[in-house]
């Protein structure tokens, strides 16, 4: 039995619950290492079974040899369920209550014959410490984004259209081992820079402009998140003052970083700075969020996380100041929280670079 498996068996007594019903895709994929798009786990205290259909019985057998697969598509998933109820005496079936539906809900009140109940974070929780080879995963991910913004310098030039940006970081990244990109790259630039989650259109860059980068790949089913941003052609002196404030924010938080504190400590080092310098209005996010399987895990680096930080996170530090028409600076970098403070993963340089 994988200690991941284990570790969810060992809680059934504090959570009040007889079994668990996993289905969140990347919950299951954790718990049993299964990749398929169609499945549902099925745990207690004396079964492990991964329900799927007749397109992954072969792939469920080779990637989860800790759990039982059963083609639920012969009796019905539920009829399947409701014979282990049975045969186990299941008084009280957790499920997901983050990931269910409410019509989801309803067919497992109506259809399966036990009291039904909602775990939260069950996952979750056991997803935000690292083990060694998750880390080296998550690493090897920041490596080919370090790498794909090394090769997006020489390609950047006035007349290139952010979509072209965002299109050949991509590609850069899949030809150097990448399996996927972690979330949709954002590419910024001038007054449009200004929104944090933009998405990459066709226009060109000018000089002047600031060049908000975000992106991130995945290597081995793991995260990786970076950004940087540059100025096109001479920066301003209100440019630099803009960049200078974030970098030193960051460097600031970076600095702070140690296992224990809570999360909003660490925001509050860069949200301090920032407002006294008189952004304080243009950060209007949190300052950072784990990364593991997904690039947006919990804790956080935010105003109101209470969560503990500790060794074995994955983090971002990425604060920003943004100024509605005219432009926005964001800098990140990928940290573990180390025993000691971090270990950053993130070795792109950081100095204002003019294009």
């Amino acid at each position: 039995m994988s200690e991941r498996l284990k570790k969810i068996k060992d809680q059934f007594e504090d959570l009040k619950i007889d079994a668990i019903l996993i289905q969140n895709p990347i919950n299951r994929k954790y718990i049993s290492g299964f990749t398929g798009s169609s499945g549902i786990l099925y745990i207690s205290k004396n079964s492990s079974i991964l329900f799927t259909d007749f397109r992954y019985i072969e792939q469920a057998t080779k990637q989860a040899p800790d759990f039982k697969i059963i083609n639920y598509m012969s009796k019905g998933l539920y009829e399947e369920i409701n014979e282990l109820i049975k045969k186990e005496n299941i008084k009280i079936l957790g499920f997901e209550g983050e990931h269910v539906s409410f019509s989801q809900y309803k067919q497992y009140t109506d259809k399966l014959n036990t009291s039904i109940i909602p775990i939260y974070n069950v996952v979750e929780k056991l997803r935000m410490i690292k083990n060694d080879i998750e880390i080296n995963y998550i690493k090897e991910a920041a490596k080919i984004a370090d790498k794909a913004f090394n090769h997006i310098l020489s390609f950047l030039k006035p007349g290139i259209t952010e979509k072209e940006i965002a299109l050949e970081l991509e590609y850069f990244m899949k030809k150097n081992g990448a399996s996927d990109l972690s979330f949709s790259t954002i590419v910024a630039s001038g007054a449009f820079s200004s929104l944090p989650h933009a998405v990459p259109r066709d226009k060109k860059l000018e000089n002047g402009d600031f060049v908000v980068m975000d992106f991130g790949c995945i290597y081995k089913e793991y995260c990786s998140d970076m950004t940087r941003t540059v100025v096109i052609g001479k920066a301003s002196d209100k440019h630099k003052k803009i960049y200078e404030t974030v970098l030193t924010a960051q460097m600031l938080s970076l600095d702070g970083i140690r296992p224990f504190k809570q999360g909003k400590e660490i925001d509050k080092i860069a949200r301090d700075y920032i407002s006294s310098k008189g952004y304080g209005e243009y950060f209007g996010h949190g300052l950072g969020h784990a990364v593991g399987m997904e690039v947006h895990e919990s804790p956080r680096f935010s105003i109101n996380e209470e969560e503990l930080i500790k060794p074995g996170m994955v983090m971002t530090v990425e604060p920003g100041i943004y100024i509605p028409e005219f432009g926005g600076v964001r800098i990140e970098d990928l940290v573990v929280i180390t025993q000691e403070g971090i270990d950053n993963l993130t070795t792109s340089p950081k100095e204002l670079i003019e294009i």
